[in-house]
């Protein structure tokens, strides 16, 4: 009896147990889930480090990132750039004002002096190769403002004396007076001179005592012509070039015309300190006729720039101005009236000298410092000067009035002079 008793009930349990096995079932497979996801995330690799990290203990710290309620140990992934829409063509581009101050703009350089020359202008013809040419360029600027004077240029830039095949300079020059009829001529020739000559049918070598010879006379013949009519000729001398050989060529050269150019009556003119240092030796850059340093030469070593034709011309000027007297008088300068009035005539026999003309500056050698600008005889005064009356007698001469060392006191308690 027992024993049915406890069939009936453990067949009843055991049909519970059945019904119940699904939802048992579902559970147990959820604990399994959940207890397998925890042993991952606790196995889950952790990231390497670097050789840094390892050396020196610095590790980066990871960011959590979620996805969908769950999260991983990664980096954060860059923010993508977000590119700028660009303008469309229809759609004008505004333009941001600028903060830079504007720049005033350049005042124009001022215009030339234009000086219109006499219809009896003295003629200064200049013949030669390329250092004619760059001599006649200078020249012009330097007797711009002087409307006595006029530049005329015959030159070459290839010829020579050595090929008279090429250019015929002693059939060329005659042509060129009797055209112009100067009252100076300047000659400038000898660069492309170091080549070989034809003597009747030889071919001599360059240097060779027969070439130095033949180059003589042909010297000695320009200069002969030019000097037909007794005419003022002024042979300028080569400069240096870069070329050491060249340069030293240029040094006889110049001894060949300073002879050949005296024995006829002309005049040689040495420009050859005007393009070397101190030490003699060739320079691209050096003092212009103001003493600023400026670019002489161009980049090949033998043409000149503008400064270096206005120096070569500075040479020949003051002997140009000399040759012509008074045709070589420049006119007034504008905005230098005022300086006419510091002009006075000469001082008479045992009359005080208180004011005295101007002396040029410009000529190194001040002329000789012995005569006055503009005047024809120097000055010849038994006058005493402020510094004689000083020295010899101590009397303090007083100024005029007007002048700057007027310290006399007018009425009115100021100072004699305006100028305060």
């Amino acid at each position: 009896m027992i024993m049915l008793t406890i069939l009936s009930r453990g067949k009843g349990l055991f049909s519970r147990l059945l019904r119940l096995a699904p939802v048992l079932l579902g559970a147990a497979a959820m604990v399994a889930a959940g207890f397998f996801a925890t042993v991952a995330e606790a196995q889950e690799r952790v990231p390497r480090r670097n050789v840094l990290q390892r050396l020196f203990g610095v590790f980066t710290p990871q960011r959590r990132v979620y996805y969908e309620d769950q999260y991983d140990l990664r980096r954060q992934p860059r923010p993508q750039r977000i590119q700028k829409r660009r303008a469309q063509p229809s759609e004008p581009r505004q333009s941001r004002p600028s903060r830079a101050k504007p720049r005033p703009a350049a005042a124009p350089p001022p215009a030339p002096v234009v000086v219109e020359k006499s219809p009896d202008a003295k003629k200064v013809l200049v013949v030669g190769d390329f250092v004619a040419g760059s001599l006649g360029d200078g020249l012009k600027v330097a007797f711009e403002t002087t409307p006595g004077i006029v530049i005329e240029t015959r030159a070459n830039g290839s010829s020579g004396i050595v090929r008279d095949d090429y250019f015929d300079w002693p059939k060329a020059l005659p042509d060129a007076i009797a055209e112009l009829k100067p009252a100076v001529i300047v000659v400038s020739l000898g660069a492309n001179d170091r080549q070989m000559m034809r003597i009747g049918d030889v071919q001599e070598k360059f240097r060779t005592d027969a070439w130095t010879e033949e180059y003589r006379k042909r010297v000695n013949a320009l200069a002969t012509f030019a000097r037909k009519d007794n005419l003022p000729v002024l042979w300028v001398g080569m400069p240096s070039f870069q070329s050491t050989s060249m340069t030293a060529d240029m040094v006889t050269f110049n001894g060949i015309y300073r002879e050949e150019v005296e024995k006829v009556g002309g005049q040689f003119i040495d420009i050859w300190d005007g393009f070397v240092d101190e030490g003699g030796k060739f320079v691209l850059t050096g003092s212009d006729i103001n003493g600023q340093q400026v670019r002489l030469r161009g980049s090949d070593g033998i043409n000149l720039t503008k400064a270096g034709k206005r120096k070569l011309a500075f040479y020949v000027e003051k002997d140009i101005r000399k040759l012509l007297g008074e045709a070589a008088a420049t006119t007034d300068v504008p905005g230098a009236e005022g300086l006419k009035d510091l002009v006075v005539s000469k001082p008479l026999a045992n009359e005080d000298i208180i004011k005295t003309q101007p002396i040029s500056l410009i000529d190194p050698e001040l002329d000789g410092a012995t005569a006055l600008l503009g005047g024809d005889t120097p000055l010849k005064s038994t006058g005493k000067s402020p510094r004689d009356r000083l020295i010899e007698k101590g009397e303090v001469v007083v100024a005029p009035p007007g002048r700057i060392d007027d310290f006399r006191l007018t009425k009115q308690g100021q100072a004699g002079s305006t100028t305060r």
